[in-house]
C-alpha cells in the first residue's frame, strides 16, 4: 500500500522514468569501468595499421618495378642497332634475376609478354615458356590477365588477388604492381604478401576476445540482478497501469453501443483524469459527427452514382477514339514502307536502262541529267529507307575500307556533280580502315556530297579530305558556299537557311543521329567563303 501510495498522483512517465533511470545508471556505471580502457578503439587502429602498412608496401613495390622498367629503357635506347634484340633481351632477364632474386622467393621481379607468357620468374622458373593468361586464384581473379591489363595504362596500376608464399608454402594475400614496356610488349611487375600484418592483428584481436568474455561473464551476472529489480518494478508499473485501462476499456465496450461518460473518480493518474474532460467531449462530438455523416453519406451515394455512370460513358467514348488513332497511325507507317518499297523498283529499272543506254549510245547531255536526277532520288530513297529501318533492324558492324569506299560514293555522285558545274577533288589516303555498319558510313558520306554539290557555289570544286590525324581518320567535305548562320540547328530535320536552293531535308538529321550513336565526333565550321564539314572516326589497324 506504501508503495501504491507513493505513486499515487504520479504521471505515467515519472513512473517510467524512475524505473528506467536506475537500470540504466547501474548499466552504465559497470560497463563504463569494464570498457572504458579496454575496448576503445582497437579495430580503428588496427585498419590504420593494415592501412599504412599496405600503403608503405604498395610504395615500395611502385618504386622497385618503374626502377627495373627505367634499367630496361635504358638498355634499350643504348642498344647497338646491329645487335641480335633476342640477345639483349636475354641479358636483361638475366640482370634483372640477379639483382632481385632473394633467398626467401619474396620481393622477386616477374615478366610477362602481352600473350601472357612467363619470361622471367626466379621462384617459379619452371613455368618460364608458359602461357599463364588466364590462370586464377581461388577466388575466381585472372591474375596474369588483370596484371596485364592495368599495366597498359598511362601509370600502371594494382591487383590484388591470392598467391603462393614461397616461406610458408600456402596460399597468401598478396598485391601485385605492374607497369608495360611497350616496345617489346611486355608487362614488368612485382607484389608483396599481406598476411603478416593480418596475423599481428589477429593476434591482437584474440587476446582482446579473451579479456573481453571475462568481462561478458562480469556482465551477465550483473545484468541478471537488475533484471530481477526491473522486473519487479515493471510488474508494479503495469498493475497500476492495467486498473486505469480497465477503467478506459469499459467505457469504450459500452459508448460504442451508448451515449455515456467517465467519472473522474474513478481515475487515480494525473495523466489519465486529465484526459477524461477531453473523452467526455470527444464522444459528445463523435455522436453529433455521427448524424451528420449518416444525412452526408446518404447524398453523396446518390451522387457518385450519377457522377460513375457518366465516367463510364466517357471512358467508352475515349476507347473508340483511341482504338481509331491506333489504327491512323498503323496505316501512315504501312503507306510508308509500301511507298518507299514501290519507289524501289521503277528507280532501279531507270538507273538500269541509263547504263545500258550509254553502253551502247555513249554519253549524252540530256541522259547525264536524267541519271543525275535518278541519283539523287536514289539517295533520298536511301535516307527514307533508313529512317523507316533505323528503329526495327540492326545494321551489321563490319572492317570498312574507308579509302575504297569513299572512292565508290564519289564516283557515284560524279554525274550529279558535272550536272551541278562541280568537280569533286578528292585528296584521299589509302588503307584507312573504320569498324562500322557499311549502311550507316553510306548515309554520312552520301548526304554529305549531296549537300556539298547542292549548295556549293556554281563552278567552284568541291573537295574531300581523308587522312590520320592524331591517330584517328578525319573525313572533311570543303566547299565554297555561302555561311551556314546557325552551325547547331543545321543538323535538325528540314533545316531550311535560306529560300532560294531550300532545306537539308532529313540527310544532316540522319547524320548527326548516326555520329551521336556511333560516338563520330562533328566539326562544323563556315564563314563567307567557305565551309567544312569534318568527322572523325576512330582508326582500326
Amino acid at each position: 500500500m506504501i508503495i501504491i501510495f507513493f505513486f499515487q498522483n504520479k504521471t505515467i512517465a515519472s513512473i517510467h522514468i524512475f524505473v528506467m533511470t536506475m537500470m540504466f545508471g547501474l548499466i552504465v556505471l559497470f560497463v563504463s569501468m569494464v570498457f572504458f580502457g579496454e575496448y576503445n578503439t582497437f579495430d580503428d587502429d588496427a585498419k590504420i595499421i593494415q592501412k599504412r602498412h599496405i600503403k608503405n608496401q604498395k610504395e615500395t613495390i611502385v618504386f622497385d618495378t618503374q626502377r627495373v622498367l627505367k634499367f630496361i629503357e635504358y638498355m634499350y635506347n643504348k642498344r647497338n642497332i646491329s645487335q641480335d634484340e633476342e640477345i639483349l633481351k636475354s641479358q636483361i632477364l638475366n640482370a634483372i634475376e640477379q639483382l632481385y632474386a632473394r633467398p626467401d622467393g619474396t620481393g622477386y621481379i616477374f615478366i610477362y609478354d602481352f600473350n601472357g607468357v612467363v619470361l622471367s620468374d626466379p621462384v617459379q622458373t619452371e613455368n618460364i615458356g608458359k602461357n599463364l593468361y588466364n590462370i586464377e586464384d581461388s577466388n575466381g581473379v585472372k591474375v596474369i590477365k588483370d596484371l596485364i591489363t592495368v599495366s597498359r595504362q598511362k601509370d600502371g596500376g594494382f591487383v590484388e588477388y591470392v598467391w603462393l608464399k614461397p616461406t610458408t608454402g600456402s596460399l597468401s594475400p598478396k598485391v601485385s604492381y605492374s607497369q608495360s614496356f611497350k616496345p617489346w610488349g611486355w608487362m614488368i611487375g612485382t607484389g608483396v604478401y599481406l598476411d603478416d600484418i593480418e596475423k599481428s592483428i589477429a593476434k591482437q584481436r584474440r587476446a582482446l576476445k579473451t579479456k573481453l568474455n571475462k568481462y561478458m561473464i562480469d556482465i551477465i551476472f550483473l545484468l541478471s540482478i537488475l533484471f530481477t529489480f526491473g522486473m519487479m518494478g515493471i510488474i508494479l508499473a503495469n498493475n497500476i497501469l492495467k486498473r486505469e485501462i480497465d477503467t478506459f476499456t469499459n467505457f469504450f465496450q459500452k459508448a460504442s453501443t451508448s451515449h455515456l461518460l467517465i467519472d473522474k473518480k474513478e481515475i487515480s493518474l494525473l495523466e489519465f483524469k486529465n484526459m477524461v474532460s477531453y473523452i467526455n467531449d470527444m464522444v459528445a462530438m463523435i455522436r453529433k459527427r455521427e448524424e451528420t455523416l449518416t444525412e452526408l453519406n446518404t447524398s453523396l451515394e446518390t451522387k457518385v452514382e450519377a457522377k460513375t455512370k457518366d465516367l463510364n460513358e466517357k471512358n467508352k467514348l475515349l476507347t473508340k477514339e483511341k482504338n481509331f488513332s491506333n489504327s491512323l497511325v498503323e496505316a501512315q507507317d504501312s503507306f510508308i514502307k509500301h511507298s518507299i518499297h514501290e519507289i524501289n523498283t521503277p528507280l532501279s529499272v531507270i538507273m538500269t536502262h541509263i547504263d545500258l543506254f550509254k553502253l551502247k549510245e555513249g554519253d549524252n547531255r540530256y541522259l547525264s541529267k536524267i541519271e543525275a536526277a535518278s541519283k539523287i532520288i536514289a539517295n533520298i530513297y536511301e535516307d527514307l529507307s533508313y529512317m523507316v529501318k533505323k528503329d526495327r533492324f540492326a545494321y551489321k558492324k563490319e572492317m570498312v575500307n574507308m579509302s575504297k569506299f569513299l572512292l565508290e560514293r564519289i564516283d557515284f555522285f560524279y554525274e550529279i556533280a558535272k550536272g551541278n558545274k562541280h568537280a569533286i577533288i578528292p585528296k584521299i589516303e589509302q588503307e584507312m580502315y573504320v569498324y562500322m555498319s557499311p549502311e550507316k558510313l553510306q548515309r554520312i558520306i552520301d548526304n554529305n556530297l549531296s549537300n556539298a554539290i547542292k549548295f556549293a557555289n556554281r563552278g567552284t570544286s568541291v573537295e574531300i579530305l581523308l587522312r590520320e590525324k592524331n591517330s584517328q581518320i578525319a573525313l572533311s567535305f570543303i566547299t565554297q558556299s555561302p555561311k551556314i548562320r546557325d552551325t547547331k540547328a543545321i543538323f535538325e530535320a528540314f533545316n531550311r537557311e535560306n529560300d532560294v536552293k531550300g532545306g537539308f531535308g532529313l540527310g544532316l538529321e540522319i547524320v548527326h543521329s548516326i555520329c551521336q550513336k556511333e560516338n563520330i565526333h562533328i566539326d562544323l565550321t563556315s564563314n563567307d567563303t567557305q565551309t567544312i564539314f569534318t568527322y572523325t572516326f576512330k582508326k582500326e589497324s
